[in-house]
Parts: C-alpha cells; structure tokens; sequence
C-alpha cells in the first residue's frame, strides 16, 4: 500500500503541479512503478527490469486499439457530432417549451427536459451545455428570467449526458471492469429519467421561493404542440431505434452505434445540413476526441496493472475487514471521497484515476459491478456542477461570457442539492438501477 500511495502521489504531481496529460501520466508512473515492483529498488539503476513493463505497456496498447467493442465509442461520438450539427437541438427545445413553457418556471423546466433528450443522442455533457445555452438562454432573457436560473438550469441539464444511455462515460466504466455494457446502459435509464424530474422540482422549488426569477411564458395551442411533436419525430425515432434494439436484445451496443450514427447521418443529409467540407470537419474532431479517449483508457489500463500488482485492492480490503465498518458504509465513505475529488478533478479524470483502485474493493464486498457503475456516473455528473472546477459552469461562462462565474454557481445550488438526492436514493436502492436490466437480461 506504501509503495501505491507514493505513486499516487507523484500522478497527482505530475497532472496538477507539472500539467502533463492524464494520459501520458498514468503511463508514465505505470510502467515506471511495474518496473520498480519487477526490479530490485531504486538503489541501483541497472537493476530495474524494464522488459516485462514494457512488454505490459505494449500489450495494453495493442489489446485495447484490437477491442471489437470499443469501435463503439467513435460511432457513438460520430452521431452525437450528426445530430449537433442537424440542428435538432431547437427542435428539441421548441417541442419541451410547447408543453411547460406556460407554467412558471416552465422555461427552465423546457430547458432541463430539452437538454435530457439531446444529450441521450449526443452523449457529451460539455456539447450539450454549449449548445442548448445558445438555444435556450435568449428566450428565458426574453421573458425576463434570472440569470442564475437560467444559466443554471442549463449547466445542470448538461450533466445528465454521461448518464442516459447511449453514455460513453459508461462504455468506459464497462471496459475498465469487464462489465456488461448493455446492462450498463439499461441500469442508466431510470437514474437518468429521476435526475430530470428532480431537477424539475428544482426549478419548481426556486420559483415558488422568487416567482419573479421564472415569469410564465405564452400558453401553446394544442395543433401547435403537435406540430411541435413532429419536428422532433426524427430523433425520437432514432433514439427508440438504438436503445430499444439494445434493450430488445435485436443487436449489440456495438451495432446499435453504427446503426445510430448511419442514422443521424441520413436525418443531416435530409436536413441539407451537410457538405464536403462540414463532413470532413465531423469526422476530423470524431478522430481527434477517439484518439484522445483510447489514449486516456490505455493510460488508466497500464497504472491499473501497476495498481493491481502492487496489491493495493487486498491491502484496501484488508483495511476496511480489519475496521468492522458494514460495507455500505464504506460505499458512502467511497462517495465522499468522489465528491471531493469532484472539486479538484473533471469527471474523465476522476473516474479513470479511481475506478481501478475501488472497483476490486466494492467487488469483493459483493456489490453488484452495474449498480457500482450507475453510482459512479451519478456521483461524476456532480463534480461537472460541483465548485471550484465545474467543467460545465465554465464552459458556459466561455458561451456566455457576460454571465459570471459566481452567477452560474449561485443558481446551481438547489440543482445540486437535487443530484445529492438522487445519489443517495440510487445508493440506498439499488432496485431503481437494477430493475430494468434485471427484467430484460435476467
């Protein structure tokens, strides 16, 4: 365990201090540290046997860049890129305002329901605040809504991108622990569809405290909320498509995301959205976010090796059995520690750095590996709202630079409070994350 901690803390040297990418840092002190354990010590230089680290490092590459299930990812990335290019995001916003915009708050609430929907197609919390703060944030300043509302609701809605299926970051968690990722993605649909309800009560929690920060908007007529509907027929169609294949069993998630990204492609061309030079623009950023991913999980898989053969999973449990603490007890202790790597860390980081380490632990305390994963994504959304980092909150200051920082961050309170919520509902029962892939896949 000494050696792990040591390690540890020369990683967070070198991501915060020396501002070396995560990627290239956990690689670094993973095959450095395997050497070290395969070597004699640090006495002498030539003792180190960098022959079996350098044999893991490359093994790692070649196994992950050959993983069949992992083509998933760029798909998955291709289609989110289709759709927010369409410019199916005011589709989306128009068909929620048509049904709550009327009620006070209701445009909020339009917003949290619009940024649910778009983000389950273009599973990036980040694209998701960008765009829906150009879509969403001139029509609440219109009727006159609060910044902090506003602005809040946006950067709130965002986060539930990692969450409802198809999730990357859940991809992810599946292939760092060998779990099932369509059982993955049909744990994340109920959390997903409670983290929009409780962000509404929310919005409904503000504005009965200020009713003058969420006014009412104009009433919409039924043929207008129809009309509404049909606009965003095409993504729903697509969404059901993908994820009821999945669920259904009818293909993998692998073949879900070719069919969803060929999907998306057809509702660009049919939308005249697309030309040569748009197309290579999209394809061209899908590389550069691909290799950038593959490049973080082979960097995660190469310190998890280190992790593991250092012994830091047994010494964990051997620790926690040694405190006679009950095992949910240290799940919520794990959370904490979540929480306030959340200050510090963006989710990516948090969740490659930690997962390895925890994991074996929460395995070995007969956790189910799916709910674990659902708890992890949770508590990651909150730290893209949580105060100092926030990714969210600055990349929709950057969108909106005439909002400030401590705006955003003021309005994302009850938000907040609502994610803490969820979280410790989804802890304490783990049948609201387990009841779906139970009944499909049991």
């Amino acid at each position: 365990m000494t050696i792990a901690l040591i390690s540890f803390a020369i990683l967070l040297l070198l991501i915060v201090v020396l501002r070396i990418p995560l990627a290239f840092a956990m690689a670094l002190v993973g095959v450095v540290g395997f050497a070290w354990l395969s070597g004699l010590g640090f006495d002498n230089l030539t003792t180190f046997r960098w022959h079996g680290a350098l044999a893991m490092a490359s093994s790692r590459v070649i196994s992950t860049a050959q993983e069949y299930s992992l083509s998933v990812i760029p798909l998955f990335i291709l289609m989110g890129n289709l759709v927010t290019r369409s410019g199916l995001s005011h589709e989306l916003y128009r068909a929620s305002h048509a049904f709550l915009g009327h009620f006070r708050g209701g445009l909020s609430m339009a917003t949290v329901v619009a940024c649910g929907g778009f983000s389950a197609i273009c599973g990036s919390s980040l694209a998701t605040a960008a765009t829906m703060a150009k879509v969403a944030m001139p029509p609440m300043r219109k009727y006159g809504y609060d910044d902090s509302l506003a602005s809040a609701s946006i950067a709130a809605g965002g986060t539930l991108g990692i969450l409802i299926p198809p999730s990357v970051i859940l991809v992810i968690y599946g292939l760092l622990t060998e779990s099932s990722i369509r059982e993955l993605f049909a744990a994340g649909f109920i959390p997903g569809m409670l983290g929009i309800l409780l962000y509404l009560a929310a919005v409904r929690y503000i504005v009965w405290r200020h009713p003058e920060r969420g006014p009412a908007g104009e009433r919409t007529t039924w043929p207008e909320r129809v009309q509404a509907l049909k606009q965003v027929r095409g993504i729903l169609g697509l969404f059901i498509l993908v994820m009821g294949g999945i669920y259904l069993g009818v293909f993998t998630p692998t073949e879900a995301a070719g069919i969803g990204a060929g999907g998306a492609f057809v509702i660009a061309l049919m939308r005249r959205s697309l030309n040569l030079p748009v197309l290579f623009e999209l394809v061209s950023d899908t590389g550069r976010t691909t290799a950038m991913l593959f490049s973080v999980v082979i960097g995660a898989l190469i310190f998890s090796n280190f992790i593991t053969r250092a012994g830091l999973p047994e010494d964990l449990l051997a620790l926690v059995t040694g405190l006679g603490v009950s095992p949910m007890m240290v799940i919520f202790v794990i959370l904490l520690i979540y929480v306030l790597l959340g200050m510090v860390f963006e989710s990516l980081s948090m969740l490659l750095l930690t997962v390895p380490v925890f994991f074996p632990l929460v395995q070995s305390l007969g956790f189910d590996p799916v709910w674990f994963g659902i708890v992890v994504v949770v508590v990651t959304e909150i730290s893209l709202i949580t105060p100092p980092v926030g990714m969210n909150v600055f990349v929709l200051s950057a969108v909106l630079p005439d909002v400030k920082t401590g705006t955003i961050f003021r309005g994302i309170t009850p938000f907040w409070c609502a994610d803490i919520l969820r979280l410790v509902l989804i802890t304490s029962v783990s049948w609201i994350s387990l009841v779906l892939p139970r009944l499909l896949y049991s």
